[in-house]
């Protein structure tokens, strides 16, 4: 009796091992394929999911307020449409809940009358390029505050220079563009770069429709057609996506037309959908001895971010830029935002960003936290309004 139930255990052992062996044979490299695909499509559902949710918690994180002034503002805006339009749309929002009264304008309407009836503590002009600097004196005279905040320091201060000594505060985006307004002659003259209204821009909570490696938006400034010509050779069998005027003065236009939309000028929104669905944006800024763009006589070098800086931080995504001397000063490098000095350095960083995504999501989300914390229109106003009022 012992015997056969020991011959039955064989058996059924033998039975077993075949059912598995059956069951290894039959994954072949097609089920293979399924199998790691399905993985790695967890994975990557899963990194997204983090990043997105992660975000969303950064930017609903209660942020300390701002003071509110009970103060009247006459604010002009800079009449010139898009694309500044988005930035009077920023600072109006902003203000708006920032102080007590805020009473728009343009500056072709006859601001100094409208100032005469409303008896403003302040008139505020954006740009400025299109407000006569008579208004202004004639504002001036009846006794009510003028400020004006630049928006394209410094390469047009060959007309700014003739327009800021007509106002009380002078603030510019342009770190070194201080000491030369006051060699002008200027009391008050503040630094305060541009910043980001984060309902402009802002982390999808879903994934983008718009799906890219690496993007760059903007123009084709000529410092910026001779760095990308260096990249084309390698850009041509990315996943990349460029969009702004000038493109097809590339060199390599041909090569890479297909991924280029030519001419086309997007505003926040668009933006903001391209920077969501892109792994790493490309930040270059222009430059400032190019006499076919800029009037910048004095070639005044430009040290301190452009705002495309704050607005890519803003949608929770890697952001590569070139370096500019102030830039410490808001994003740490390697921590908040990374940097790159050379084509070639660009390339590594591309490369070794796209094959760690641990890496790349965690400064993306550093760098959203820092700019929701301190570069949001309503903490760069404040900082106006703590200058001109105490």
């Amino acid at each position: 009796m012992s015997l056969i139930v020991h011959r039955r255990k064989k058996t059924r052992k033998r039975h077993a091992l075949k059912k598995r062996r059956i069951v290894v044979t039959r994954l072949g490299p097609a089920a293979i394929a399924r199998r790691e695909g399905r993985k790695l499509g967890f994975k990557k559902g899963f990194d997204e999911g983090y990043l997105r949710g992660r975000a969303d918690v950064i930017v609903n994180t209660v942020q300390d307020p701002v003071p509110f002034r009970n103060i009247r503002i006459l604010y002009v805006t800079t009449g010139k449409g898009f694309p500044y339009s988005p930035i009077d749309e920023a600072v109006i929002s902003t203000l708006q809940g920032m102080v007590s009264e805020l009473i728009p304008t343009d500056p072709r309407q006859p601001v100094a009358d409208l100032a005469s009836q409303v008896r403003p503590d302040l008139v505020l002009s954006l740009d400025g390029m299109e407000f006569s600097t008579e208004q202004v004196q004639s504002i001036r005279q009846l006794g009510f505050r003028t400020a004006i905040w630049l928006t394209d320091d410094p390469y047009y201060t060959d007309f700014t220079s003739n327009m800021v000594g007509h106002y009380d505060y002078v603030f510019t985006l342009e770190l070194n563009c201080v000491p030369y307004y006051q060699s002008l002659g200027c009391p008050n003259v503040y630094y305060l770069p541009f910043a980001v209204q984060p309902t402009q821009y802002r982390p999808k909570p879903t994934q983008s429709t718009i799906r890219s490696d690496i993007s760059f938006v903007g123009s084709a400034y000529w410092n910026r057609v001779g760095f990308f010509d260096q990249l084309v050779p390698y850009l041509q069998d990315k996943n990349v996506s460029i969009s702004g005027l000038w493109w097809d003065r590339l060199a390599g236009f041909e090569t890479l037309k297909d991924k280029i939309e030519l001419g086309k000028w997007m505003g926040p929104q668009e933006t903001s959908e391209v920077y969501n669905g892109s792994k790493i944006v490309i930040n270059l800024h222009r430059s400032h001895d190019d006499d076919s763009v800029n009037n910048n006589t004095n070639k005044i070098h430009p040290v301190s971010p452009n705002p495309r800086t704050f607005e890519i931080s803003s949608c929770a995504t890697l952001q590569l830029t070139d370096i500019r001397d102030d830039l410490a000063r808001f994003y740490t490098p390697g921590v908040e935002i990374e940097t790159y000095a050379s084509p070639q350095e660009l390339m590594e960083k591309i490369d070794y960003y796209l094959a760690n995504e641990e890496a790349r999501r965690d400064i993306a989300l550093r760098g959203l936290a820092r700019t929701m914390r301190e570069h949001t229109y309503a903490r760069r106003l404040n900082e106006m309004l703590a200058h001109i009022f105490g």
